[in-house]
């Protein structure tokens, strides 16, 4: 099978494939997350330590919409990443946002296993990310732009700077709910 992609499918196919792969698994998301958060809250609060529902409390708040803001940016990053492997022959960034892609797979799997339900993002994640992501690095392999220590060295950047920018997405929507919140108040006192 490998082979036939290989003889079927140039390079830069598969590097242009990442956005478009990127964005039918989150059009999944933005279409499930806001129901399946509101609908699932207590379960996931259920189910996780104490601390753990009050770090992810703005994610329990977010709108379709606040959602699909931040996919919007994560989109151009990769599509950037993309643009630079395939004008450039720069392909960093590409691996780094392929390995969160791929490593992202892993987390839909074990979350709607954890929670024994679907989760948004889990069906995409298995049907179309994992062997997208297996052909992108299978394909990066074989072109020699890609080897073991270089995967190994963007799988731990991920793994240390994840925590870093999730917590940083987090702290950001906290604010903007906080804000709304606060806004949605003035709102009700000025009417009253």
């Amino acid at each position: 099978m490998l082979e036939f992609l290989r003889t079927h499918m140039d390079l830069l196919t598969v590097l242009w494939l990442f956005p478009i792969v990127f964005m039918f698994h989150d059009f999944e998301e933005i279409l499930t997350v806001e129901k399946w958060t509101r609908a699932n809250r207590q379960k996931v609060a259920a189910l996780f330590p104490k601390w753990f529902p009050k770090w992810l409390e703005s994610s329990f708040h977010m709108t379709t919409l606040q959602f699909s803001r931040d996919v919007f940016w994560i989109f151009l990053f990769i599509t950037l990443a993309a643009l630079l492997a395939v004008q450039f022959s720069f392909y960093p960034f590409f691996i780094l946002f392929l390995t969160v892609f791929f490593l992202h797979v892993f987390t839909h799997v074990g979350i709607a296993l954890y929670l024994r339900s679907y989760t948004p993002g889990v069906f995409t994640a298995v049907v179309l990310v994992l062997p997208y992501s297996l052909l992108a690095y299978d394909r990066l392999f074989h072109e020699q732009i890609l080897n073991w220590s270089n995967l190994f060295l963007s799988m731990a950047m991920v793994i240390l700077l994840f925590p870093f920018f999730a917590l940083m997405l987090i702290k950001e929507r906290n604010r903007l709910i906080g804000k709304k919140q606060n806004d949605e108040k003035r709102g009700v006192s000025r009417s009253t």
